[in-house]
Order: structure tokens, then C-alpha cells, then sequence
């Protein structure tokens, strides 16, 4: 993390970034608040959702799913990320995922979406992209921070869906991997919010630098 510059007392916090100063507002505190509760909740409905469908069934499970779909995709509007076409590509996996999980409600009923998952495999491909999606969170997660929790997000994930899509996992495997996946992801979750926020705003003068370069701008574009 850049360097922080003295500030009067009361004033936003200004870091000596790559390109130049910057400053952590208040916007970029909510943003990063929002960030990290969107993802929290993305955790609890997926435990909610297994713990539920061992202990109670299928029938019921669809809210859970929307908790998830609207976590994540809160999550992925309040990440900072310096690459947008990565950012773009993580947004575009969330929704092509939610329109495959559309389709399956319509084809199997709400209230047989996960058992349709788990006897027909092939569905995964339709949700999967969500799925991309979480992965590539974890995967950012590690990258800025190294927390082994969210490289067992990364990889577990993938492991879990493609192993069931290849017919090497059985559909209880499958779910067990899916549990520890989201135990860890709540970890990273908890383990987030005594961080800084400027953390996980990362060092702003990139993100101006690299938005003057896609503008092709020749006056460099001030890091708020």
C-alpha cells in the first residue's frame, strides 16, 4: 500500500500513490463497506442454501439463491479492480450466469433448480459462469492479500463444479466442497472488515493513470 501524508485532523486520509497523491474519501469508505457486506452475504446464502436442502429439501431454496445473485452482483459493482476489461468480464460471467439460472427456474420450477443441477449435470455450464465469477473474486482476493482462504475459494470452486460436469465427483462430493468453499469464503469475509478501506480501494493514482490512457489523454486525469 502507498505511503500516507500527513492530513489535518478530521480530513480524508491522502496516500503518495505510483502516479501522485490521492485521497480515500468517504464515497470509496462506503463503496468499500458495501463491497464487503455484498460478499458476506454472498457466503451466508450459500451455507444457508446447503444447510437448508440437507436438512429440509429443495422446495424452499430459491430466495437463497437471490441473496447470492444480488450479493455478488453488488459485489462486483463495488470492487476495485485496475484492469476494467477484467472488471467488465467478471460483471458480464455474474450475468450470463443469473440468465442461466433464469433459464433452469423455467425449465425445472424453482423449487427443483438444485435438484436438476445435481442429476443433470450439464446445467452447470448455463449457472457456471456465475460461479467464474466468485472464482475470479477469490483469485483478486489472494492476488492483493495472499489470504489463504480466498485461494481455497479460487480453486475449490472450479474443482467442485468441473469434477460434478465430468462425472468424477458424486453430487454429496460436490456439495461438501461446495460447503468448505463458502466456510472459507466467509472467513475472508470476517477476516476483511477490521482492514483499512484503503485496503481494498487500492493506490487511486493507477486507476487515474490507466483511465488517461484509455482516453488518450496528454494531461495526466487528478486522482480524487
Amino acid at each position: 500500500m502507498s505511503s500516507t501524508l500527513a492530513t489535518p485532523d478530521g480530513a480524508d486520509p491522502v496516500f503518495e500513490g505510483v502516479y501522485g497523491p490521492f485521497t480515500i474519501t468517504a464515497t470509496d469508505r462506503r463503496e468499500v463497506l458495501g463491497y464487503r457486506l455484498a460478499l458476506t452475504a454472498v457466503a451466508l446464502g450459500q451455507l444457508a442454501l446447503l444447510a437448508q436442502w440437507r436438512q429440509l429439501g429443495p422446495e424452499l431454496l430459491w430466495p437463497w439463491l437471490l441473496v447470492m445473485a444480488a450479493g455478488l452482483g453488488l459485489a462486483l459493482r463495488w470492487i476495485h479492480i485496475y484492469l476494467r476489461p477484467l472488471h467488465r468480464a467478471l460483471q458480464l460471467f455474474w450475468l450470463a450466469g443469473c440468465l442461466g439460472g433464469v433459464l433452469l427456474a423455467l425449465r425445472a420450477g424453482p423449487g427443483q433448480m438444485l435438484p436438476a443441477l445435481a442429476q443433470q449435470p450439464l446445467w452447470i455450464l448455463a449457472v457456471g459462469p456465475f460461479f467464474a465469477a466468485l472464482a475470479g473474486i477469490g483469485f483478486k482476493e489472494f492476488f492483493c492479500f495472499q489470504r489463504p482462504e480466498a485461494i481455497g475459494v479460487t480453486l475449490l470452486l472450479p474443482l467442485a463444479l468441473l469434477g460434478r460436469l465430468a462425472g468424477v465427483l458424486s453430487p454429496a462430493t460436490t456439495a461438501s466442497l461446495l460447503a468448505a468453499e463458502a466456510l472459507l469464503l466467509l472467513v475472508l469475509c470476517l477476516r476483511k472488515f477490521p482492514m483499512p478501506a484503503a485496503a481494498d480501494v487500492g493506490d487511486k493514482s493507477v486507476f487515474a493513470h490507466l483511465e488517461q490512457q484509455r482516453r488518450g489523454l496528454s494531461q495526466p486525469v487528478e486522482a480524487p
